[in-house]
């Protein structure tokens, strides 16, 4: 086992969570036009922290939430490395489902109960910690440069413009982004993949008005009884997309990645049971693991359509609609399935209803190369620190601007996460392991450290 030359003590400890939470109790929720004035106290407050590590920080102004940039680049010959995280945070509700107050971070059974604990803050100032404990022993083995935004749970609408517009200024040799989840607890983890996706509301129309279920019912269109024939058709028995063109290009698994996840600690019975579900249903021919992480999916997020009150209302409504997202894998452009969808939608229409399908926004799939030098500094950096060899797998969800960055900076993208799925980012009650702040704060130093012996000449 390799020894960590990085370790915290007490006082340390204790700093940094009383800095942690008070970053915590901003309410920066990026969605509010309410809490404007909360995203500027937040970028100033990790502005003037790194400033006072000695980088060149700034805030700076978008058409929406600002961005926090801040460089020090004192180490010459060495690699470049931009870390990027985001300091905006959903909105609370619902707020009855906070067993403490979401904006006044709250410890119990070793874990930071706040909105941003895991999501993003706690993990993106495990990173500016990570470079403070290297300072504190010296100097940044690295180049470090900090780009930290205000939209990311919004869309980051005004990141891409943001990174084509300082792209050189913004240069670098790899880009770290901590803002997921690990395997497992006891599993540390590098993300090399994730999935992208494409998003679809369906809209049907039927009358031009509610009708009486009694004088027009068993002649007249009933747009949500078409709605469901529609979505029953959008998969085959084996849980198979049936858009036509929905597979084509898909990159294969290989033998070596089934092989590698196979020997992840998982169970389906424990997955199911952690979610409260009585089993499991997915694509034919591949295991959970390999469901989540490497096929596509399609889903229904929503669906609306007639009376949802109180009691009874005999009516065959005029509209109905659904949410879908398709999630996809290397291979798949999301422009490309958007239209398939778009195209193919309408077909599976029964006479009388009327089907729009609208486009909402969509993300590139993601796979890194596990070759990659920086990829491998990560794995590392992680055993030093846990003292067991880090996992490599991908991700289900989406990271859209991921994408976004490996294209205009041209740079390999690191993933290494220190959060969990139970962290419940998102959702009420949402928390972070003190474990895993200060776990995150050594992998960060270690990182960059690790990062330090790559050559770049």
């Amino acid at each position: 086992m390799t020894q960590a030359r990085f370790q915290l003590t007490d006082a340390q400890k204790t700093q940094a969570n009383e800095e942690l939470f008070a970053l915590l109790r901003i309410p920066s929720v990026s969605a509010d036009p309410q809490h404007a004035g909360d995203m500027s106290r937040a970028a100033e407050f990790l502005r003037a922290k790194l400033a006072g590590l000695g980088f060149d920080a700034r805030v700076d102004s978008t058409e929406g939430h600002p961005i926090v940039y801040a460089e020090r680049l004192k180490a010459p010959g060495k690699p470049t490395v931009l870390i990027y995280g985001h300091y905006d945070v959903q909105p609370e509700a619902p707020l009855e489902e906070w067993v403490s107050p979401p904006f006044e971070p709250t410890v119990r059974e070793g874990r930071i109960y706040a909105r941003g604990a895991t999501d993003d803050k706690g993990q993106a100032y495990a990173h500016v910690l990570g470079a403070e404990l290297l300072l504190e022993s010296g100097e940044l083995p690295v180049n470090v440069k900090f780009l930290l935004e205000g939209e990311e749970e919004v869309g980051s609408q005004h990141l891409e413009p943001y990174l084509r517009q300082k792209a050189q200024a913004l240069k670098c040799d790899a880009i770290v982004i901590s803002d997921g989840s690990r395997f497992a607890p006891d599993v540390p983890t590098v993300t090399y993949g994730l999935r992208g996706l494409s998003y679809i509301e369906v809209h049907v129309q039927g009358a031009n008005r509610d009708l009486h279920s009694g004088s027009y019912g068993g002649a007249a269109p009933n747009p949500i009884n078409a709605l469901c024939e529609i979505i029953a058709q959008l998969k085959d028995d084996k849980g198979r997309v049936t858009i036509p063109g929905f597979y084509d290009g898909i990159e294969a698994l290989t033998q070596d990645e089934r092989d590698m996840w196979a020997q992840l600690p998982h169970s389906d019975a424990e997955f199911a049971s952690s979610i409260g579900a009585t089993g499991l249903k997915g694509e034919e021919g591949y295991t959970t693991l390999e469901q989540l992480w490497a096929r596509p999916t399609l889903d229904v997020n929503g669906i609306w359509g007639g009376y949802q009150g109180e009691g009874s209302k005999t009516v065959i409504p005029a509209k109905a609609g659904a949410k879908i997202s398709m999630r996809l894998v290397p291979g798949q452009d999301p422009e490309r399935i958007t239209k398939l969808a778009m195209d193919h939608l309408p077909t599976l229409a029964p006479v009388g209803a009327q089907v729009t399908v609208v486009a909402m926004h969509g993300g590139q799939p993601v796979k890194i190369d596990l070759d990659n030098p920086y990829v491998r500094a990560a794995g590392a950096a992680l055993k030093t620190v846990y003292g067991k060899e880090a996992a490599f797998t991908r991700g289900g969800g989406s990271i859209p601007i991921v994408a976004a960055f490996r294209e205009i900076l041209q740079a390999p993208v690191v993933l290494v996460d220190f959060g969990l799925n139970e962290d419940a980012p998102h959702s009420p009650n949402e928390s972070f392991a003190l474990a895993d702040f200060h776990s995150g704060i050594l992998t960060s130093a270690e990182l960059l450290r690790e990062m330090a012996q790559i050559d770049v000449q």
